[in-house]
C-alpha cells in the first residue's frame, strides 16, 4: 500500500458519494483548497481504493445504493489493519441528533449535515487533519497515562493494551487527552472540545464507546453524577473538579 502526496505533502482525501454532481463539486472545491482528491461512487469502490492507497481522510455520504455509509464506516473500523484508523467525515441530509449518534457509534470522527457551507467543510477537514497528522495543539505534554493494563500517550493520541494498539477516533483521542489532565470534566466542555456545535448526548455515546474499547479497565472512566467524567489512572490528579475554559 502506498501514500500519494505532492512535494508539499498535501493531504490525500477520498470522497465517497453516489451523486455525480456532488462528487464533482466536492472534488473541485477540495483541490482548490490544496488537497489531493480521489472521488468514487460507492463503498465497494472506496474499499478497492483503500487496498492500494493510504488516505489521510475519507469524506463519506450516508445514503448510497448498496452498502450505506454507516455500514461502511463500521466495517472499516473493524478491519485489523492501519486502514481502520483512517479519519472519516460523514456528510448526510439526515441531520437529526439520532442520525449523528448513529454516525458516532459507527466510528466516524465528525458529522456535517447537508446542505452545508463549503467553508465549514474546509474548516472541519483542516481540524481533523491537524489532530491526526500533526497532533492537537492543546495536547498535554508528552507522557504516559497508565490504567490497569492500558497505556495512553497523549501527545500521539495512542492507546495500547499491552502490545495491542487500540483504534481511537479523533474525538475519542481528544476526550482522553482532556481527561488525562486530571479532575472532573463537564459533559458540555467535552462536547465543545474541537467542535463548533456542542452535543452532550454525543459525548455520552463516545464515552460508552471508549468504555467498550477499554474492556477490563472501563471502571477507570468514571461518571461523576451532576458534574461530568473523570479518568482514574496512576499519574492523573484526582479529587479536584475543574471546569476548564475552552481553548
Amino acid at each position: 500500500m502506498t501514500r500519494e502526496t505532492d512535494r508539499r505533502g498535501a493531504a490525500h482525501i477520498l470522497v465517497v458519494d453516489d451523486d455525480r454532481r456532488i462528487r464533482g463539486l466536492l472534488s473541485r472545491f477540495l483541490v482548490g483548497e490544496g488537497y489531493l482528491v480521489c472521488a468514487v461512487a460507492s463503498a465497494a469502490e472506496a474499499m478497492d481504493r483503500l487496498r492500494v492507497l493510504v488516505y489521510d481522510l475519507i469524506v463519506l455520504d450516508v445514503m448510497m445504493p448498496g452498502e450505506s455509509g454507516l455500514n461502511f464506516a463500521a466495517r472499516l473500523r473493524a478491519i485489523e489493519t492501519s486502514v481502520a484508523s483512517t479519519p472519516i467525515l460523514m456528510l448526510t441530509a439526515l441531520s437529526e441528533t439520532s442520525n449523528r449518534v448513529e454516525g458516532l457509534e459507527a466510528g466516524v470522527d465528525d458529522y456535517l449535515g447537508k446542505p452545508f457551507e463549503p467553508r465549514e467543510l474546509a474548516l472541519r477537514i483542516a481540524s481533523i487533519l491537524r489532530r491526526t497528522r500533526g497532533g492537537a495543539r492543546d495536547a498535554v505534554e508528552a507522557g504516559l497515562t497508565r490504567f490497569e493494563d492500558f497505556c495512553f500517550e497523549a501527545e500521539k493520541g495512542v492507546l495500547r493494551q499491552g502490545d495491542r494498539l487500540i483504534h481511537l477516533t479523533t474525538r475519542e483521542r481528544d476526550i482522553l487527552r482532556v481527561l488525562a489532565e486530571g479532575g472532573v470534566v463537564s459533559r458540555r466542555t467535552l462536547a465543545l472540545r474541537g467542535q463548533s456545535d456542542a452535543n452532550e448526548r454525543s459525548v455520552d455515546v463516545e464515552i460508552a464507546r471508549l468504555r467498550r474499547k477499554m474492556e477490563g479497565a472501563a471502571h477507570c472512566l468514571q461518571t461523576v453524577r451532576g458534574q461530568g467524567y473523570r479518568l482514574i489512572a496512576e499519574n492523573v490528579k484526582q479529587g479536584v473538579t475543574e471546569h476548564r475554559a475552552l481553548r
